[in-house]
């Protein structure tokens, strides 16, 4: 039984004619009534008792009818609901991003992207960026901005494109002694830590063990909310991305060269291509950036990097 068959039953039972269907149709006559027969051969019934003058239903054929119109009204709205989807007026894009980005970048991107395309459903989860790219090769994950790990810890099959530079920051609650601070002042001075597993704690303790020391915690363990309210509740600095700084209403000292900074990237799963939702997404993260850095208003610590 084909979905044409059952196009031109509807029809000669619309009409009650052969002929009639045929011109409503824009088909040959002939073709019509083999597609006819073929349909009643293949349901062992007549459809139609067919009479010089008029051609009305079988009792099968009242049967058949209001099947066959559901039928094609299901294959209509389900040809209607992919085109919908390729045309990026429905779908769905599942996003992955570091909560440090999900405070700062990501809102922007999301703002742009639903602007353009609001009816594709927007998921984001929030993790590190060791659990995302996790996610993203089991399939849970479109895209994921991510903080570029190194090599070994990446599983196989993703694919990472590297966005922007970030340099990292002091920040706490009273102003600094000096325009830009040095990893060796974070000596015997208590920091507020990250919980173990954030890229930003891994990234300050690095620094520190390259400076010859081991830093001291006044309190660890938070996320990035709790870490700026443990600052702004004076117990102590801490090392935080400039794009978050920048928003946190902190007193903010950038780093002496070298400073400590981190690598964003973009990341998805190699096995399966990109959705065309995910794709728009992609595009509409770089053209953000791409727009941003001409117009020197990407967040303050960051450059772009080559494409």
């Amino acid at each position: 039984m084909q979905l044409q068959q059952l196009r031109y039953f509807t029809a000669v039972a619309d009409t009650r004619h052969f002929t009639r269907a045929a011109e409503r149709l824009h088909v040959a006559q002939p073709s019509l009534s083999q597609q006819i027969r073929a349909l009643e051969r293949e349901l062992g019934a007549e459809l139609f008792r067919r009479g010089r003058g008029d051609t009305a239903l079988t009792d099968a054929g009242e049967a058949l009818l209001p099947l066959a119109r559901r039928i094609l009204a299901d294959a209509e709205s389900a040809r209607s609901a992919v085109q919908e989807t390729v045309q990026l007026r429905r779908g769905r894009i599942r996003l992955g991003a570091p909560p440090s980005l999900c405070g700062s970048l990501v809102p922007d991107v999301l703002r742009a992207y639903r602007t353009a395309y609001p009816g594709v459903e927007l998921l984001v989860r929030e993790d590190g960026s060791r659990d995302l790219l996790g996610k993203l090769a089991a399939g849970e994950l479109d895209l994921a901005l991510v903080i570029t790990p190194p090599t070994v810890d990446r599983p196989p099959g993703l694919e990472l494109a590297e966005l922007l530079r970030e340099d990292l920051v002091l920040v706490s609650d009273r102003p600094p002694s000096r325009r830009r601070a040095r990893i060796q002042d974070l000596r015997h001075r208590p920091l507020v830590m990250f919980r173990q597993g954030y890229d930003l704690r891994e990234a300050t303790l690095a620094a520190c063990r390259a400076a010859g020391f081991e830093p001291e915690f006044a309190v660890e363990g938070g996320e990035m909310d709790a870490v700026l309210g443990f600052v702004r509740a004076g117990l102590g600095p801490a090392v935080v991305p400039g794009m978050v700084a920048d928003r946190s209403g902190l007193a903010v000292t950038p780093f002496a060269d070298p400073g400590i900074g981190r690598t964003i990237a973009l990341a998805h799963g190699t096995e399966l291509p990109l959705t065309r939702a995910a794709l728009a997404m992609r595009e509409v993260l770089l053209r953000y950036l791409a727009e941003a850095g001409q117009a020197g208003e990407l967040p303050p610590g960051t450059r772009l990097l080559a494409q």
